[in-house]
Formats: C-alpha cells, structure tokens, sequence
C-alpha cells in the first residue's frame, strides 16, 4: 500500500463571475470527472460510497466522503496538517480506489488528490445532506487551475423513498425552495432509494413527483444504494463533446411534466417544475441576444418581455437549472451548448470535428432550451423569448 499523501498549502480559489462563450477544441482526455453525489438526510449517500469502495468492480474511484461515519468499517488512516486545524483522512484500498474524507473545503481535497493523479479515474464528491450542490457545481467553472485538472461530469441525487414526499412538500420559514427540492431541479441522475419500504403505488407517484419538478433527469429505482456504476459515471452532462440527450430523451408537455408517468395526482411541489422551449420560428439563433435573455433570467429573477424593457415576474422566479443547445446565426454549421446552474451559465461551442463526427445525430436534435425553476409559466417564457428574439 502506497503511503498516504501529505496535506499541502492551498492557495485561495479565484473568483470570477464573467461568462462567455467558449470556442475549444481541448482534449479531455487528460482530465479527470468529478461526479457529485448529493441528497437529502438518510437518502444513503453513504452506503453508496462505502459500497463502491469495498466491492471489486474493476473501475479505479476517487471517494471524496463528507465525513467517515462512525459505523464504517473502513480502516481509518489520519493525516493533519501543520496547524492542526483541519484534517483529512487518506485511504489507498485494495480494490484500487482512493478514499479521502474532509472536514473543510472539498476543493482542498480535490487539489490535494490532483498529487496522485494516475492512480484513479474518476472522482466521486459527497455533500452534506443539506446541501445545495449548485455552489459546488459551480466551482469548477469559476477555478480555472482546479478546471484544469478535473470536469464536471454530472450531479446525482439520492432520495429517501420513505420520506422524500414529505421532504419536498416542506416549506421554508423564509419562502426559499427547501434543500430536497434542489437537490432534486439540479440532478442529471436521480436514485430513488429505500424502494422495499414502500409500496408500488408510492414508488409510481414518487417518479411522478421528481419528473414534475425535474422531466430531463435519468431515474432509477434501488434497494440498499445498489446502482450500476455507469448509472453515476460517465455521465456527460456538462461535456460539449457528447451532444446532450436530453432533448431527445424526453417528451416534455407545455406544463413542464414528461409523458413517461401517470400525472393524474396532484403534485406535491407546485412551485418548481421544468419547462421546455422549442420549435423555434428561426433556425438560427443570436447568441448575443439569448445571452441577455438568459441573463435577466438568471440575475435580474424576471421575464424580460423586450429588447429595452422588462416585466417583473410577480411571484420572483427563480432558476435552478438550464440546459440548451442552438444554432448561433454567424455559423450555421455549429451548435452552441447552454448550460446554467442557479446564477451561473456558460456557452461552449461544440468542436467543428465533433459536429462532423455526430453529423447525423446533429440533424436529428432540434435547437431546445430547457428551464428548471420557480414560478415558471410555459407562455410567458414563450412569449418572452419570442418577443426578445424579434420573432413576433
């Protein structure tokens, strides 16, 4: 067994807020994907880990746990750092992945896990159960040295079958969406765990409940956090060289709900829910005007209804996710990938030689955006973009 790294000094992360769209070509093949896995208190996050960590599955894993919890039966190997103020625990396991469990700042550890890059191939990073992972996301586009090094590969939620009904109809003393719900609008893959303690009929209206809040997310159901490791890796969710499928994967309704559920009962979460935009009058988009469009819906928390005014939406809306993908005007030939998590987005170009390579598939996906959020009405987004974009 190799010896546990040391702990080294970090430097501050650097913030920076500024969006653009970016023209690149860079290989990923030399970085590593970073999967986060988050979901609500008891959702089984932790077994999950603790199972990819002690089971032969063949895949080399990087396990960034939030804390090694007291009942693990993973031998413990304790590294301090000078001052004695914080800590991490380092593990090289037999299986040939790594373990590391944090107290602080999980950019620290990622950093620090970058010294034995070669050694694993993937890294997974549990949340606190309440956690929002939209900051976390969003580290990894705003810290360009820790970009790098290692891309966001996708988000996975874990629900507690038994509770997460009640966990989302929760409300906020302060009016805010509550954690479960976030957790939830920000997934790209969605476990719904703890299914033997419930019965059939709960399971259906829990699909129903998480596809009305979030119609674009993969869902599967498990007992005991078993899952197939290509269900959580490998997930592309954020890389511009796999055009996203979910605008094909889904067939979303005006109402923000996916045709794939019995949607007869009524939704628990009324207030946060997906709606898509597509079947655009033009086949080309400018990129500098939906770039203002989705700012003011982003930062400003409002339906702009033109180019030089705006309507504020009345209750605020609030955005929790957004993917897209469209065809900018000055070339035709390319698509541009949208994608935004709470305040923060990014446009990426995707690589003329990727496009060459998935030519047929390019003419099968449809410009599309897709909104997850608070307050979001289907015609008034419509209306807005349409208005915005000088359509009508």
């Amino acid at each position: 067994m190799d010896e546990i790294p040391e702990l080294v000094e970090i430097a501050e992360i650097i913030d920076s807020s500024e969006s653009k769209v970016k023209d690149t070509d860079k290989t990923l093949s030399s970085k590593v994907p970073i999967t986060i896995i988050t979901g609500f208190l008891g959702s089984g996050k932790s077994t999950l880990l603790n199972y990819i960590l002690t089971n032969q599955h063949g895949k080399r894993i990087a396990v960034i746990l939030n804390e090694f919890g007291e009942s693990s039966g993973i031998e413990k190997a304790l590294s301090i750092n000078q001052d004695g103020d914080s800590f991490e625990e380092w593990l090289e396991l037999q299986n040939g992945c790594l373990c590391c469990s944090i107290k602080d700042n999980g950019v620290k550890a990622i950093e620090n896990l970058m010294q034995k890059k070669g050694k694993f191939d993937y890294i997974l990073l549990e949340t606190t159960g309440l956690a929002d992972p939209g900051p976390i996301a969003s580290m990894f586009w705003l810290d360009d040295d820790l970009g790098s090094d290692v891309y966001l590969d996708g988000i996975v939620t874990l629900v507690d079958a038994k509770y997460i009904l009640q966990y989302i109809s929760e409300k906020k003393a302060d009016g805010s969406i509550n954690e479960a719900v976030r957790q939830i609008a920000i997934s790209d893959r969605i476990i719904i765990n703890k299914t033997d303690l419930v019965s059939p009929s709960v399971i259906d209206s829990i699909q129903g409940q998480i596809s009305a809040i979030n119609s674009i997310a993969n869902i599967i159901d498990t007992e005991r956090s078993r899952v197939p490791l290509d269900f959580i890796l490998d997930i592309h969710a954020f890389d511009i060289k796999h055009p996203p499928d979910f605008v094909s994967s889904q067939t979303l309704n005006e109402d923000g709900t996916d045709n794939g559920h019995d949607h007869n009962h009524h939704h628990i979460e009324e207030e946060v829910k997906t709606i898509c935009l597509t079947e655009f009058p033009s086949t080309t988009l400018d990129l500098t005007k939906i770039e203002q469009w989705i700012q003011s819906l982003l930062w400003e928390k409002m339906i702009p209804t033109n180019i030089t005014t705006s309507c504020q939406s009345n209750p605020q809306i609030t955005i929790l996710r957004l993917k897209g993908i469209i065809t900018p005007n000055h070339d035709i030939k390319s698509r541009v990938v949208v994608q935004g998590v709470q305040e923060l987005y990014d446009l990426q170009y995707i690589p003329s030689n990727i496009n060459d390579e998935n030519a047929e598939k390019k003419e099968m996906i449809k410009d599309k955006i897709v909104i997850i959020g608070r307050n979001l009405e289907y015609m008034k987004l419509r209306n807005s973009l349409w208005n915005w974009m000088g359509w009508v």
